[in-house]
């Protein structure tokens, strides 16, 4: 093929491809697609995330918190706590602490965890029981006879006064329509000491208490979910956060968990713990320190029958003890014995040991302290060389 010709068909090849990108552009449509990562790692570590940003986009002073340490730290008035963790390990005195908190002038917000016992005539929440607060089921609630539900109300959100039933409703002086929230309808709150002075209903139940303590103010809530990252958005959630906490830094506490011993006796007795743990490490110095001086190891072509017998002897006196050693000498005197004198071991003990002497001409006491009975106690190295020397004179006299 001549060298024009190649030139021809790489051209038109290369010319075809172009007409062929040219019609697949034109047919090409764009479009835009969201991809989905689902929510970052903060968001997912922290649950109320999007309540202290909402906090904090309202000119309100924030403060996260992990424990109850940071109690002694809040000042009591214009201070708002938000108990949002876990609140089963709470101890007693934590719970007095708080309530003093509160009535020296703070505002304690937090959710009630344990359902009334009639039986216990209390709940096991300190908190609510101190304060008279009751919480029930909303099932279990006796529907007075002739009690008709509140039809739903129109207002400027249809959609929120149409599903009334299942929302909670807050009513404010010199506010003309409520203000709704999604609180869980499945539990109710009851003040059996009548202290409330102000409070937020749904259909059937009571989910929102404030009452007066002291100088301060508790509010209790029988749950929090409506502000979790999820449904703080939804119905009127974020204002009622922002309603509790208004004028006042906020302090947003997730855990409220027993102070373990550890972190007790670190609190209070720091110096204590340095000293055991001082003492405890010169024990353990002690422990390891070597007696005596230092054997070399021995070469292994030195190694003689002698080595062999003290290795071995030093095996069964680690594993059987000294007794079993010494009983062994003792057993094989009585078979010697029993070879020399048929019949010695029908022989009371006073009869063998007279035999004995007879046979090694040994005087008395050296066959009693030789075949005495072995003392329960463990013997000194020097009490169990004598013992075994004794043996052995013994036994090489038969």
């Amino acid at each position: 093929m001549s060298r024009r010709r190649q030139l021809l068909l790489g051209a038109a090849f290369v010319l075809g491809l172009g007409l062929l990108g040219l019609y697949l552009l034109s047919r090409a449509q764009p479009y835009a697609e969201i991809v989905e990562h689902g929510p970052a790692p903060e968001v997912q570590a922290n649950p109320y995330l999007a309540a202290e940003h909402f906090l904090r986009r309202q000119g309100l002073q924030v403060q996260r918190a992990t424990d109850l340490q940071v109690l002694p730290t809040l000042p009591g008035a214009g201070q708002t706590l938000l108990l949002l963790g876990d609140r089963q390990r709470m101890s007693p005195r934590q719970s007095e602490r708080l309530l003093a908190w509160a009535a020296a002038g703070g505002h304690l917000v937090f959710v009630a965890e344990r359902l009334w016992n009639e039986d216990e005539g209390k709940s096991g929440d300190l908190l609510l029981d101190s304060l008279g607060i009751q919480q029930y089921r909303s099932d279990d609630l006796d529907e007075p006879d002739g009690e008709t539900e509140e039809p739903a109300r129109q207002d400027d959100d249809g959609a929120v006064a149409s599903a009334y039933p299942e929302l909670t409703r807050l009513y404010l002086e010199n506010e003309e329509a409520p203000a709704y929230f999604g609180f869980d309808t499945d539990f109710h709150l009851y003040d059996a000491d009548n202290r409330a002075h102000a409070w937020a209903n749904s259909a059937a139940a009571t989910h929102l208490m404030q009452l007066y303590h002291g100088d301060g103010l508790v509010s209790v809530l029988s749950d929090s979910w409506i502000w979790q990252n999820e449904t703080i958005a939804d119905y009127d959630n974020a204002w009622l956060l922002w309603y509790l906490g208004q004028d006042s830094a906020v302090t947003l506490l997730y855990h409220a968990d027993r102070d373990g011993l550890f972190s007790l006796l670190l609190r209070y007795f720091p110096h204590a713990l340095l000293a055991l743990a001082l003492l405890l490490g010169l024990g353990l110095w002690r422990a390891g320190m070597r007696q005596g001086p230092l054997q070399a190891p021995a070469g292994p072509n030195r190694r003689q029958l002698q080595e062999h017998l003290r290795g071995s002897a030093d095996f069964l006196l680690r594993r059987s003890g000294q007794h079993s050693l010494l009983q062994g000498l003792q057993q094989d005197i009585q078979r010697r014995a029993q070879h020399r004198h048929p019949g010695f071991e029908r022989l009371g003990v006073a009869e063998q040991w007279q035999l004995l002497a007879r046979l090694t001409r040994l005087p008395s006491r050296a066959i009693s302290q030789a075949m005495r009975p072995l003392p329960r106690q463990r013997l000194s190295a020097v009490d169990f060389t004598r013992q075994v020397a004794h043996l052995q004179t013994l036994r090489n006299s038969l």
